[in-house]
């Protein structure tokens, strides 16, 4: 009986002193509940306060199968009632398992004919859902969110950790049959709400410029349509177009293709717009006035390379640098190029940003290259004309912008403010740097005023503003050869003394009109016209 007592007794002083934590520890676990309370997720606004992409309360309908009492009733009722498969739900009701998704994220409407059959096993839960109150419109730019709401694409990736917040808990103790106990612990941690985005989309000026896109698709017959809307003066991009689109809110399996933002993450040779680069690049280092004049051949040879003109015009023809600008003339170019020589273009391509990203924000840019090696010696001169670099039509845009804003090179953003959960705003402040001068950069808008006046950019010109821009015409290389087709392209500015706007169009593979003249430049004025006038920006021309 002694041994007994002492047995007992070492064993209670174990549990009650030695072990007393742990036990405690142990026994609270079992008690203790702690349930997940999920954070709003970012609203994200266009620059005029219209909602692009918000979060709703959905209903998320699950089951405990080993409560369902007629599992081949239940799946009946249930694919019937929410629109799915019959066996795929009569499989998930067989499962051995307490817990069964069915259907995820429907609005009340479409359940509540479920809910009132109140079928045994059968349960529903407040889920958030995102959509897209725009639908198709920016869908590249904005992206979209998983079931779960994480962000996959566009700026619902790119800025996800701060879009999502942070989640919260409740924490409680709870008897075996899931009743709170009295006095037992209840602590709550809320949640705290996601950061809300102000972009610096315009919507109008998108719904134009996709509505442009999709016409100059129909006119040319092109596979797609990119345009970029720039504020030069700011870096923002009023609007980024791709089409063909895809709906965010309703995604398919064919959309996949189309839910790479091209603008950011396509890059091309631009052909004739990189002349800008080149001709803006001698008049800084003083290697040329806009009236220099040159003896143009119809060809030149560079190295191993042969080089000539487009156009009827065959015969050598004497042209200042004004005239090889409005013609766009591949000769000329070169001509200039080599009185700039080949150290100064590598460094004013540089300078002007091609080869490195811009630095928006947005996933995956691509940087483009520039194919400038000293051991190819006709490489520099097909840079010149636009060939031997590749850069996204952001990139491009940014150039123009460049030259628009006296020299001043901005960060292109699509954020132009973060609103914090206790409504803080954040402004994004650009990089900046300067490029030329201001006074080669109103030389070149002066220059490529003349394109659209005169020269191969006339169908760019808009009723009452002077407009500057240039064509692009750049055959598409496949398998490291050239082939007929063609990427056509215009990039503009207006009013051109001080450009309010800089608009980059880009056509890959138009069948009708398959230059930059014809397929480009019509979409870039009639966006160009639009905008300016929904800015209220006056007229400055007859």
């Amino acid at each position: 009986m002694v041994s007994v007592w002492f047995a007992l007794g070492y064993q209670l002083y174990t549990v009650q002193v030695t072990n007393s934590q742990a036990y405690s520890e142990s026994s609270l676990a079992q008690r203790q509940r702690q349930a997940i309370l999920a954070a709003d997720r970012g609203t994200i606004f266009d620059r005029n306060g219209r909602e692009i992409a918000v979060t709703i309360d959905a209903v998320t309908v699950f089951a405990n199968p080993k409560l369902v009492e007629d599992v081949n009733v239940a799946a009946q009722l249930v694919s019937a009632s929410l629109g799915l498969d019959y066996e795929d739900t009569l499989d998930r009701l067989q499962r051995d398992s307490s817990f069964a998704f069915l259907a995820r994220q429907r609005e009340e409407a479409e359940v509540e004919a479920l809910r009132n059959m109140a079928l045994p096993g059968i349960f529903f839960e407040s889920e958030p859902k995102r959509v897209y109150p725009a639908g198709t419109m920016a869908a590249q730019v904005i992206g979209f969110v998983d079931v779960d709401g994480v962000g996959l694409e566009g700026l619902e990736a790119f800025y996800d950790d701060a879009l999502s917040g942070t989640p919260g808990s409740i924490v409680n103790e709870q008897d075996p049959k899931g009743r709170p106990i009295p006095q037992g612990t209840y602590e709550i941690v809320p949640a705290e709400p996601g950061t809300d985005l102000i972009t610096t989309i315009d919507t109008a000026i998108q719904f134009m410029a996709e509505q442009a896109c999709m016409d100059t698709i129909e006119r040319t017959g092109a596979a797609n349509c990119s345009m970029v809307v720039l504020d030069p003066i700011t870096g923002e991009v009023l609007a980024m177009v791709v089409v063909p689109t895809f709906d965010p809110g309703n995604r398919t399996a064919e959309d996949v293709e189309a839910f790479q933002n091209r603008t950011v993450r396509y890059v091309f040779e631009p052909g004739s717009t990189q002349k800008l680069v080149t001709v803006a690049a001698a008049i800084e280092e003083d290697k040329v006035t806009w009236n220099t004049s040159f003896n143009v051949p119809y060809s030149i040879d560079v190295y191993d390379q042969s080089f000539t003109e487009y156009g009827n015009v065959r015969d050598d023809v004497t042209l200042t640098v004004r005239d090889i600008v409005t013609r766009s003339s591949n000769v000329g170019t070169i001509l200039i190029q080599q009185e700039l020589g080949d150290e100064l273009l590598r460094e004013y391509l540089q300078r002007f940003g091609y080869g490195q990203a811009t630095g928006i924000d947005f996933s995956a840019e691509a940087s483009g290259a520039v194919n400038v090696d000293p051991t190819c010696g006709s490489c520099t001169a097909s840079a010149a004309i636009g060939y031997s670099v590749t850069a996204t039509p952001l990139q491009m845009a940014s150039v123009y912008a460049t030259v628009a804003n006296d020299g001043q090179w901005i960060q292109p953003h699509l954020v132009a403010e973060v609103v914090d959960g206790n409504g803080v705003l954040q402004p994004i402040v650009p990089a900046r740097n300067t490029v030329v001068s201001a006074e080669t950069a109103q030389t070149m808008r002066y220059l490529l005023r003349n394109v659209v006046d005169e020269g191969t950019g006339q169908k760019a010109q808009v009723p009452g503003y002077s407009v500057g821009g240039k064509t692009g015409t750049s055959n598409i290389a496949v398998n490291g050869q050239y082939t007929s087709a063609t990427m056509a392209s215009f990039i503009g500015m207006a009013p051109i003394e001080n450009p309010r706007l800089v608009i980059a169009v880009v056509v890959d593979s138009p069948i009708y009109g398959n230059t930059g003249g014809l397929a480009a430049a019509p979409a870039f004025a009639d966006v160009m016209e639009k905008a300016l006038h929904h800015l209220g920006v006056e007229p400055d021309a007859n």
